[in-house]
């Protein structure tokens, strides 16, 4: 007793930036579908607007901004979207999103719909304004207040088990007494190039804006809650150096054998070859480190990294785990 209390105070003294830190997983938010509340987004801004576009790009900024993951970059994950030839249709489809987390090299992916998006329905309307409520999609000003609701369903997959890893659902609302609709920030305000920007600050400042931000915060805590269910995957990484260009290594191997950027990989030369006399079978190859490569680049099927070491890489030198 006296021993586990003197390891517990000891434990809690150790600077936390001294003890061993797991590497953070990945992961990679895909664009929510939103058709069950299209019209109803339509009447808000005026036009078609890809909320589940912005609510994605909110989400990823939150996941970001709490460091609990590493979180695959927009630009990136649209230059992938573009490459599959990703459809609006996929976007809560689980086997696209395992095939397409692959191919990003990430641990888990994200994926969902919103489920509501404009006004609370027990509002009651002030008779005269139809207009401009119709302008907002709020259905009509509040006799006492404005109430605008928020619904986010969200799936994180496995993309090693494609498993169902979290069910969440967030949740936000958000209201104005007297007749405000979508505050100070309604209207042209939050247009930009013909689209809406929802993470603009005028749009965070409307009542609708502010209830899709409470509902993002609330999705991503529960992310965040649930990311000692991603498996730790001890990976089996087998490739070949096919081209040397000074200390820049392409490799033969790349997302889809679960390589990501980042990754430090071990560079092998085989030194001898050890045969079965009577067979002429291999029974073992007796290798030499030649130094790491540590991975900048990767698409499917290849990758490219920097090497670090003593020795000199030549094309046909092992690449493994370290």
């Amino acid at each position: 007793m006296r021993t586990s209390l003197v390891l517990s105070l000891v434990l809690a003294m150790f600077p936390a930036w001294a003890q061993p830190q797991q590497p953070k997983k990945r992961v990679a938010v895909l664009n929510f579908e939103y058709g069950t509340v299209s019209s109803g987004a339509a009447a808000i801004f005026g036009q078609n607007v890809d909320i589940g576009k912005g609510i994605a790009d909110l989400l990823v900024d939150q996941l970001v901004r709490d460091g609990v993951y590493t979180v695959v970059e927009r630009k990136n994950l649209d230059k992938v979207l573009t490459e599959q030839a990703f459809s609006n249709s996929d976007r809560a489809d689980t086997n696209t999103a395992v095939k397409l987390g692959r191919v990003l090299g990430v641990d888990a992916i994200v994926i969902g719909s919103i489920t509501q998006f404009g006004r609370d329905d027990k509002t009651q309307s002030v008779s005269g304004l139809g207009r401009v409520a119709g302008r907002y999609g709020l259905g009509g000003v509040g006799k006492r207040e404005s109430k605008a609701v928020v619904g986010i369903s969200a799936r994180m997959i496995s993309t090693e088990t494609a498993e169902v890893l979290m069910v969440a659902n967030g949740k936000g609302e958000s209201s104005r007494s007297g007749a405000a609709l979508l505050g100070s920030g309604g209207g042209p305000q939050i247009q930009g190039a013909g689209a809406a920007d929802m993470s603009s600050r005028n749009f965070a400042q409307t009542i609708i804006g502010e209830a899709t931000a409470a509902a993002v915060t609330d999705l991503a805590r529960q992310v965040n809650q649930n990311v000692t269910r991603l498996p730790n995957v001890v990976r089996k990484v087998n490739g070949l150096v096919a081209d040397v260009s000074g200390k820049t290594l392409i490799l033969n191997i790349g997302t889809a054998a679960g390589i990501k950027v980042g990754d430090r990989l071990e560079v092998k030369r085989v030194g001898r070859t050890i045969t079965d006399p009577a067979t002429g079978k291999v029974l073992r190859q007796i290798t030499d480190s030649i130094g790491q490569v540590t991975i900048n680049e990767a698409d499917e099927r290849s990758s490219v990294g920097t090497f670090s070491g003593s020795g000199q890489p030549s094309v046909g030198d092992q690449v493994v785990v370290q």
